[in-house]
């Protein structure tokens, strides 16, 4: 197969390295185990580069499908309620988007001697968005950060579906 996509069939191989050479192109075994070998005429610099390019985007967007985007919410112990219903209006908007969101909650100084008091922030946070989130991960320690992870509810679309289908059935 040439450049432009025709058949050029059955030829010795001198002759379409030839006609290769003619074009300005490379003459490049496509399908070395057939019989006869099967080899195309292109600019194999140019096939290089696109592979590699279609490479490096496929590997972007595997990337990011497997990351899932991890999102976080840091709080402090001395947090006041209105910032707290703030802090977990921006978690339910977060997962609503479909990302994780790691809620942390920090302690400074001898704050950490009471960790009751972050593990009571978080299980409020939790019980706030109990319909929106999953808990991924259990509240635990990492360094002086408390922290849980929370993933999107899946059961949560099909909820609002059949919501959705009991108003329009009774309207």
């Amino acid at each position: 197969m040439d450049d432009r996509g025709e058949q050029l069939g059955v030829m010795e191989t001198r002759q379409a390295i030839e006609i290769a050479d003619e074009r300005g192109l490379d003459l490049v075994e496509v399908a070395p185990t057939a019989r006869p070998p099967v080899c195309r005429i292109m600019d194999y610099g140019k096939f290089k580069y696109d592979n590699t390019r279609k490479e490096r985007e496929a590997r972007k967007a595997r990337k990011a499908k497997a990351m899932q985007e991890l999102r976080e919410v840091r709080m402090k112990t001395r947090i006041g309620q209105h910032d707290l219903d703030s802090k977990t209006r921006l978690a339910k908007r977060l997962l609503n988007s479909g990302a994780k969101v790691k809620v942390s909650v920090m302690f400074r100084g001898r704050e950490i001697a009471h960790p009751e008091l972050g593990m009571q922030l978080l299980r409020t946070v939790a019980n706030d968005l109990v319909d929106e989130a999953l808990l991924e991960r259990p509240p635990a320690f990492e360094g002086r950060f408390l922290a849980m992870t929370l993933v999107p509810n899946p059961n949560k679309e099909k909820d609002e579906e059949t919501t959705q289908e009991k108003e329009v059935a009774q309207a």
